[in-house]
């Protein structure tokens, strides 16, 4: 029994993992469903080790292990590839010049992995962190990303089907969720230690807004649900 939570963080490392195949096939939308396969796995390995109380050191370097490729990798290879196809790279018709110029370009991505890293690495040392996040939680930021993917493949809005071809929207969109994870911004834990309201306050109004979003809006809400965590985050560190 106490392997069952490895077994599901390993399942989060394998949805990664076939994400990550999918995008080099050229297909953001079926990779973005791997990484929601991953977020949920994400979420039941904590549980079951909640449930069953087996905790481990492996389990924890396990986890930050798999985040990374799930939540650092994948998200970054959709930047990369949405920014790839923003700047229309086509290496056979373009001078040396502008290939290079693109492809230095398209280096900015990179800052995703590498965030998610620093911000995976800080978590694992810092106590601090076990009831409150500081910073964009790895599996948040992935949320951001993929909900641009799925917006503009299930929602018909012209805001996001400008934004996923505007090379510029897509670099400060990348460098400011990259930005977040780094950042010492105090954030809601997801994690919930009982089924009581008292104490989860603030994490059944995030779980009841976002069911209010998506009933109204459907796919189109998902780009807001990582905003309304953060001011939720904010609220009930500012007014606990």
């Amino acid at each position: 029994m106490r392997h069952i939570p490895n077994f599901i963080t390993s399942l989060n490392l394998a949805s990664g993992f076939v994400s990550i195949i999918f995008l080099l096939n050229g297909n953001p939308v079926i990779a973005s469903w791997f990484i929601v396969a991953a977020l949920v796995f994400d979420f039941s390995d904590g549980f079951a080790a909640r449930i069953l109380n087996a905790y481990s050191d492996l389990g924890k370097q396990l986890d930050s292990l798999a985040d990374i490729v799930s939540f650092g990798v994948a998200p970054g290879l959709i930047m990369y590839l949405l920014l790839e196809r923003s700047t229309g790279l086509i290496v056979s018709t373009e001078s040396n010049h502008e290939i290079i110029w693109k492809t230095l370009f398209l280096i900015i991505p990179a800052m995703v992995p590498v965030c998610a890293g620093l911000r995976l690495a800080k978590f694992n040392i810092d106590e601090s962190q076990s009831s409150s996040f500081r910073g964009l939680p790895t599996p948040a930021a992935a949320l951001v990303i993929i909900s641009v993917v799925l917006s503009d493949r299930y929602h018909d809005s012209a805001v996001i089907s400008h934004f996923v071809t505007s090379s510029l929207s897509l670099i400060i969109f990348t460098l400011i969720v990259s930005g977040l994870m780094v950042s010492r911004i105090p954030m809601l834990s997801l994690k919930f230690t009982s089924i009581k309201v008292k104490g989860n306050e603030y994490r059944y109004i995030l779980i009841a807004v976002c069911i209010l979003l998506f009933i109204i809006f459907g796919f189109g809400s998902i780009p807001w649900i990582i905003p309304v965590y953060i001011i939720i985050s904010l609220l009930s560190h500012f007014l606990k």
